[in-house]
């Protein structure tokens, strides 16, 4: 299911053209096509192992397919030279490991390396980027804190920072809210949300929280693990007979007022389900 929501004139930003991936023996995405357009909030689910890391790792660059190809804005993303790519796309893989002692800033200003030029001394716009990214994270404070004192949950929140600081209007990101509390997941999910209702920019996100995804992308990306996948407007496809089929366990959807949420559906004691049937 492949679903276009927006005008034909819309210039597009990223593409798969039927694009395969493998993992061993395994095919996780078979013959994939679809495009990915400016104003998009996408969340890409499924279950451990379906393929969610690989298929961002391909849409990225990093990660040649089994067959077909990624392009971004009508170029074939294997032949875009680095510096121009990560000028257009920002990636934020699954954990950043630190190898030295460096500010929380300078951290979020490496990411700044594709627009610098001579040298490659930062300037005044790029500190002005970094603290920015700061800012809209609630990450002021941070700015001078060594990055080796942060938990798992701050570093992955100037993780998200950083990625904010590249200033590409493509932004992949693999479980950006891991190692979050429910509070600064919610915040995260704001601060890209507000960073995508700027003009020709696109957000593609993996998570594993089907009813935070439902709150805030506007499309989801389901997989399975066996080749299959949902694509559309998030409320068509993170739905309980879609999701059940995806993962493997029965969902169902609780509606209170305006406020939907989906819930693993409760399982029969042994008895009563060995009961379950007409009396004889």
């Amino acid at each position: 299911m492949t679903t276009r929501t927006t005008s034909p004139s819309t210039v597009a930003t990223l593409s798969a053209q039927q694009i395969t991936l493998r993992a061993g023996e395994r095919t996780l995405l078979e013959r994939f096509t679809h495009t990915f357009y400016p104003g998009e909030v996408w969340c890409i689910a499924g279950p451990n192992g379906a393929g969610k890391t690989t298929l961002i790792s391909a849409l990225a660059g990093l990660q040649q397919p089994a067959a077909g190809q990624v392009e971004l804005d009508g170029v074939r993303v294997a032949d875009w030279p680095p510096v121009p790519l990560a000028r257009r796309r920002a990636l934020m893989p699954q954990s950043a490991h630190d190898a030295f002692s460096a500010s929380v800033l300078d951290i979020v200003m490496l990411n700044r390396f594709p627009h610098l030029a001579g040298w490659g001394w930062e300037g005044a716009a790029d500190r002005a980027a970094a603290h920015a990214a700061l800012d809209l994270l609630g990450l002021a404070s941070f700015a001078r804190r060594d990055v080796l004192s942060l938990s798992g949950g701050e570093r992955q929140r100037v993780a998200l920072a950083a990625v904010l600081c590249q200033d590409a209007p493509l932004l992949l990101l693999d479980e950006p809210l891991s190692h979050l509390d429910l509070h600064h997941q919610i915040d995260c999910l704001e601060a890209l949300t507000a960073w995508a209702s700027a003009p020709k920019r696109t957000v593609v996100f993996s998570c594993h929280d089907l009813n935070l995804a439902r709150r805030f992308a506007t499309h989801a990306l389901l997989l399975d693990g066996t080749g299959v996948a949902c694509a559309g407007p998030v409320r068509e496809v993170l739905t309980p007979t879609l999701a059940s089929r995806a993962f493997g366990y029965p969902l169902i959807l609780l509606q209170d007022g305006g406020h939907e949420a989906l819930i693993p559906a409760p399982r029969l004691p042994d008895a009563q389900r060995g009961s379950a049937g007409p009396a004889p």
